[in-house]
């Protein structure tokens, strides 16, 4: 069976309506009494947005009933679906850690629970029966001030067996009176030996050039090919590898036909810039990754070579994926040498 990688996945964005709209039944009422019926809430939770920034309140919904108490409940159904249903070897799960601890806390302490989810996120992501090997890109978010990003870098950097790299989100278009900010925290990062990506690109309000040459891939990354081709030479000769999901754009308005990613990969091929097909929320678009590549072959978008070489350039730019490893053979260790017993996954019913 073909073995995928996904670079670019969110944690809050990875439930899938079913599950999710089971969890309102049992646990939240009043969600569960305005979707009493599951197709109701899928319509709802599945279809496009206006904007981005409409887009992404969606995440809100869901950041608030992952905690402690329910994450554990959540990534067992993730883990078991990516294996199953996607065939997937190696799984990036992003997230703001912030945004899962108690909103009754203290700001400070808050910034100490940040540690006790990542550790949750990690054991609970190690599943015996569904040998998929996972790491953590943590957030920072562009409307959460500057002592909690630079707690989400400092966690990242002291908890590297189950982090990889460092992420910047929370909406492109709210990066700009920040910059200097977040260059800084960027560098800081960056002297710490961490592994960066970063939300640009993305849309025609994310347009951040300053931001490049602190990036290791590029979250998104679409517009430089559509709008700046210029500035693929710079990303070739850094290596920086784009995370494409093609879906997104679809639901947040930035392109109105999978069709128009044409020209991103004809320019990033030509240019020699590597693209890795990604899902970004691949439960609440109801679009698993095998289908993200089937989409773009379908819509004549890419051909199968191209498909062939995307896949091969996720496994390439994986920030914890041994390199030089075949999936096939990872995955046969694993299940030959299974790793310690995760948390239990039931504790939510």
């Amino acid at each position: 069976m073909a073995l995928h990688a996904d670079l670019h996945r969110h944690l809050g964005g990875s439930v899938v309506p079913r599950i999710l709209w089971r969890y309102f039944q049992r646990h939240q009422e009043d969600m569960a009494q305005r979707f009493p019926k599951y197709r109701e809430f899928e319509d709802f939770y599945t279809r496009p947005r206006n904007s981005l920034d409409e887009y992404l309140e969606l995440h809100t919904l869901v950041e608030r009933v992952q905690t402690v108490e329910t994450l554990p409940y959540f990534i067992y159904r993730l883990i078991r679906g990516a294996y199953i249903f996607e065939n997937l070897a190696y799984l990036e799960l992003r997230y703001t850690p912030y945004l899962r601890t108690s909103e009754k806390l203290s700001q400070s302490e808050r910034i100490e629970q940040m540690g006790q989810i990542v550790e949750i996120v990690g054991k609970a992501s190690t599943q015996n029966q569904y040998p998929i090997v996972t790491s953590q890109i943590l957030c920072m978010h562009s409307r959460l001030p500057y002592e909690v990003n630079k707690a989400i870098v400092d966690l990242a950097a002291d908890r590297r067996e189950y982090v990889c790299a460092i992420d910047l989100a929370g909406g492109d278009s709210h990066y700009r009176e920040r910059m200097e900010e977040l260059i800084g925290l960027y560098k800081y990062a960056r002297s710490r030996s961490l592994k960066t990506t970063g939300h640009v690109f993305e849309t025609t309000d994310g347009i951040y050039p300053e931001l490049l040459p602190y990036l290791m891939r590029v979250g998104h990354g679409i517009q430089i090919p559509l709008k700046y081709p210029e500035l693929l030479k710079e990303v070739a000769a850094n290596k920086q590898c784009l995370e494409v999901c093609p879906t997104t754009y679809l639901k947040t308005g930035t392109l109105e036909d999978i069709y128009q990613l044409k020209v991103v990969f004809d320019r990033c091929f030509e240019a020699g810039v590597d693209i890795a097909i990604c899902t970004d929320n691949a439960g609440l678009h109801n679009v698993r990754l095998p289908f993200e590549y089937e989409n773009l072959l379908t819509c004549d978008a890419i051909d199968f070579n191209q498909l062939q070489a995307c896949q091969e350039a996720a496994f390439r730019h994986a920030f914890a994926w041994p390199h030089g490893k075949r999936p096939a053979s990872i995955l046969t260790g694993l299940l030959q040498n299974p790793p310690s017993e995760p948390l239990p996954v039931e504790s939510v019913r």
